[in-house]
């Protein structure tokens, strides 16, 4: 690509700044409601995508779907309720911070984790896009498995301090996920005659009771989410804690551009999506840590490694899009609907006969992520101040918009019944020990895992010895056994001195 025209792209993007300003505020906000996800928004405004010319409705979708990425943080930490399953693991650490007093630590290390991350790999994507594209021509069902699996050893990391409840939180989420019609033959399992499970556990409800409604529940036992310690820090606060986050983010730059460079391969593959590749950043973030008992007790890396990851799923995912035509995730093909709307030809000749267009979405990211650092860093001071309010006005406004939120994406009423039975179910585990956080790992990842683990199987006649069949199965499977042993060792060489 000449210099010439990655100026004239960068210009063209730059003279929709107004609209990409409307955009990354709304999607801000509807990242940081559960439920809300970009596609829904999109779906909403397509009359909108559908009237205007293609570049401006372009600019809007990709300017709506990075910024809900980025907003989907704010209530991982300040509520411990992630807006997306992306946003899962960064409850983990953010709400401990959140609980000590450093909510504005933490809302800053989220916004320049997702402001640098995303802007590093959609700069990368403009001249790695061709490279990056054959990944999905590389990654199939066997090669998929591994990666999972290293999402899913998450849950052995998380039942550490309590390895049988959090084994036990983890099979239940495993069976949960379980539940629908199997992938080959389509036959109901476990869905007691419920015909909106025939699709499988819906993920929004389930993550919306499990987080939302028991946080909110457990919420009502006291005055205050934070602690005696945490609320008088809080009082104190300024902009000096600002100015410390950042300086805490900056510390660790190098960190947030390898797990950024996770999400955006993870994202380059058609149907894995945001949670894989949040989960697997956080894996491999605490596997390559010098103080990986530090993780899940409030510890900056575990901040920065999943938002890193999450915003590098979104340059990631649009790749697919345009390269190879195949939508890399659900706001994806919604995308697809609109672009094929206009007649704009997907696929090689896109970068052939209209290259503005093609790179363009690209440098969309990159302004959008200049402008959300500018406008959104700042506001990390007044929206800390949300865990000072007290709980029994905060519950009920949770539980309230949660519910909408488990409610808009498929429109069923049953979702909302779902939503609540797990917030039930929630309660309970938070009050007796169970982690929730391993269950939402077996929920989201295990139906995935199945899937390509059956289609291999399938593709293979039978042949167990097809995940081993593939080079980079064979290095994806070695650094799987290095990501479980290497943490055992450090352990017995801690133990031992």
């Amino acid at each position: 690509m000449s210099l010439e025209l990655l100026i004239d792209i960068f210009l063209g993007a730059a003279s929709y700044w107004w609209l990409i300003l409307i955009a990354t505020t709304l999607g801000i906000i509807i990242g940081a409601i559960p439920g809300f996800g970009a596609q829904n928004t999109i779906i909403m405004l397509l009359p909108f995508t559908l009237a205007v010319q293609v570049d401006m409705a372009l600019t809007f979708m990709v300017a709506l779907y990075v910024a809900s990425h980025m907003g989907s943080g704010i209530p991982a930490i300040l509520l411990n309720i992630p807006g997306t399953g992306g946003a899962a693991a960064t409850t983990i650490d953010g709400y401990p911070m959140a609980k000590k007093g450093m909510a504005q630590q933490a809302l800053v290390l989220t916004f320049v984790a997702s402001t640098l991350g995303g802007f590093f790999t959609a700069f990368i994507a403009i001249f790695a896009i061709g490279y990056l594209a054959r990944i999905a021509f590389f990654l199939h069902s066997v090669e998929m498995v591994v990666i999972m699996l290293f999402g899913i050893t998450l849950i052995a990391v998380i039942a550490a301090k309590d390895p049988l409840k959090g084994l036990i939180s983890g099979i239940i989420g495993l069976l949960i996920g379980a539940i629908g019609a199997d992938h080959i033959y389509s036959a109901p399992r476990a869905t007691f005659g419920f015909l909106e499970l025939y699709e499988g556990m819906p993920i929004i409800p389930a993550l919306i009771g499990l987080f939302a409604i028991s946080e909110a529940l457990v919420m009502l036992e006291k005055r205050s989410m934070l602690t005696a310690e945490g609320r008088e820090r809080m009082l104190r606060a300024g902009w000096r804690e600002t100015l410390e986050g950042i300086q805490m983010a900056l510390k660790r730059w190098t960190h947030i551009l390898w797990t950024s460079l996770i999400g955006l391969v993870v994202g380059a593959v058609p149907g894995a999506g945001a949670s894989i590749g949040s989960f697997v950043a956080y894996q491999q973030s605490r596997l390559y840590s010098k103080t990986p008992e530090a993780y899940g007790t409030g510890h900056p890396e575990g901040v920065l490694a999943p938002e890193a990851a999450n915003n590098g799923v979104a340059s990631g995912s649009l790749i697919p899009l345009l390269v190879l035509a195949v939508p890399g995730g659900t706001t994806a093909a919604v995308m697809l609907v609109v672009l094929s709307y206009h007649g704009v030809p997907l696929g090689p000749r896109l970068f052939v006969e209209d290259p503005g267009l093609a790179y363009g979405v690209f440098a969309t990211m990159v302004l959008s992520y200049l402008i959300m650092m500018v406008t959104i860093l700042p506001m990390s001071k007044y929206l800390s101040r949300v865990t000072l309010v007290g709980t029994t006005i905060l519950a009920p406004i949770i539980i309230g918009f949660t519910l909408v939120g488990a409610f808009s994406p498929r429109a069923y009423i049953f979702d909302m019944g779902v939503a609540l039975t797990f917030g039930v179910l929630g309660y309970l585990m938070r009050k007796t020990g169970y982690h929730v956080v391993a269950m939402l790992i077996g929920i989201i990842l295990g139906p995935l895992l199945e899937a390509n683990f059956m289609r291999a199987l399938r593709l293979s006649g039978g042949d167990s010895m097809v995940f081993f069949s593939s080079t980079i199965g064979n290095v994806l499977w070695l650094m799987l056994l290095a990501s479980i042993l290497l943490p055992l060792y450090s352990s017995w060489r801690r133990n031992r001195a």
